[in-house]
């Protein structure tokens, strides 16, 4: 439900704000929370109000704990580095004037951060802003590597958990083929069963990680899961990543997840939905890039077994949103935003073309790795 602008101020009247402010308009273009810039009566944007989606971020007070902890964390580093213009370096989330670390309208929650000055964002990918990237991701994981393992919760539980993710594929499957799914009344399973055959022959291949854990052999890292380009903001005039955001999904995991949603995302030559699939390889460039600056700050805690895992994990990402896509397909379409009738089965063939070629280039990727063994 759309607030008013009345609202939104009262709202904003909740937390400990150090100035009077005057308006709070969308800003963005997130997915999941509702983003306002908050402006003071200068016109100077001061602070930034979202609303936090509690049905994708079901336990808000385990989210606003995760983030306080991973925030307070890193400012404490920053301020024993020596480091300057700390409040642009790391989110700031504002108390409410109770103390709380968010606001309950009885409808929505809400929170509000500093917004941080003379800065800007990226949504395309380069070489040099991969390598930047890479040294962001690698220090933002460094920096938290000391946090105690059962501080954080797991926001979305079982997040990247592939085994899980084979589950609800199964499942579909199963449910499908039983004529259970009433959105599909065309025969989805049908039309998908190659995808599905090669999506199993890989299943066991794709779940070391869970195996390893269980083993001892990998432990759970803080990670922040959602490792594109466009959740960080850079200096506006150096092109220096100044700190990482959209904190939501920082929880225990591989550290795989991060460098592997990258390079999926990142060194895609096409789109995730792109229709010709000519389009669709990995770039080499992006992937070396990103991953020597993610070398160069987190290979202190790595162990051996994560830096030779470490190209497996693009893999593995990749054929895990060709699993929830191809999932959500044969659901008839129960999660994703689609823009056609066949935008998940698009989706699903353009990240399994993008699983074809990070196989294609597997060996090559496994041997730049080598340098740092």
């Amino acid at each position: 439900m759309a607030k008013t602008k009345e609202q939104l101020l009262n709202i904003l009247d909740q937390f400990q704000l150090d100035e009077k402010v005057v308006s709070a308009e969308p800003f963005g273009n997130g997915h999941i929370n509702d983003t306002l810039k908050v402006t003071n009566e200068k016109g100077e944007i001061k602070y930034v109000l979202q609303r936090i989606n509690h049905l994708i971020f079901t336990n808000v007070d385990m989210l606003q704990n995760n983030i306080h902890v991973v925030t307070t964390h890193i400012r404490k580093k920053l301020e024993e580095k020596g480091e300057t213009d700390i409040d642009r370096k790391v989110l700031t989330f504002l108390p409410t004037k109770d103390g709380k670390k968010y606001y309950f309208d009885g409808d929505s929650y809400w929170r509000v951060c500093l917004f941080i000055p003379r800065s800007k964002s990226y949504e395309e990918v380069t070489p040099e802003l991969s390598y930047e990237a890479g040294k962001a991701f690698g220090d933002f994981q460094t920096m938290l590597s000391d946090i105690p393992e059962g501080t954080l919760g797991e926001t979305i539980p079982d997040f990247h958990n592939m085994e899980f993710r084979l589950k609800q594929l199964r499942d579909a499957v199963a449910t499908n083929a039983a004529g259970r799914v009433a959105a599909n009344p065309a025969g989805r399973l049908e039309e998908v069963k190659d995808l599905v055959e090669e999506i199993e022959k890989r299943a066991e291949a794709m779940c070391i990680q869970e195996r390893l854990y269980r083993e001892g052999q990998l432990k759970k890292r803080t990670n922040h899961c959602d490792t594109k380009v466009n959740n960080m903001m850079f200096d506006a005039d150096s092109d220096k990543v100044l700190c990482v955001i959209d904190l939501d999904t920082v929880m225990p995991g591989f550290v795989l997840s991060d460098i592997g949603d990258f390079i999926r995302t990142g060194a895609n030559t096409g789109a995730e939905d792109d229709e010709n699939l000519d389009n669709v390889n990995v770039n080499m460039e992006i992937f070396k890039a990103y991953t020597r600056g993610y070398m160069e700050k987190a290979k202190a805690f790595l162990t051996p077994t994560e830096i030779k895992l470490l190209p497996y994990g693009g893999r593995l990402l990749t054929y895990m949103q060709t699993v929830r896509f191809l999932t959500d397909y044969i659901n008839g379409d129960t999660y994703y935003k689609i823009h056609s009738p066949k935008h998940n089965l698009i989706r699903t063939k353009a990240q399994f073309k993008l699983l074809q070629s990070l196989e294609a280039h597997a060996e090559e990727m496994d041997q730049f790795m080598n340098q740092w063994l």
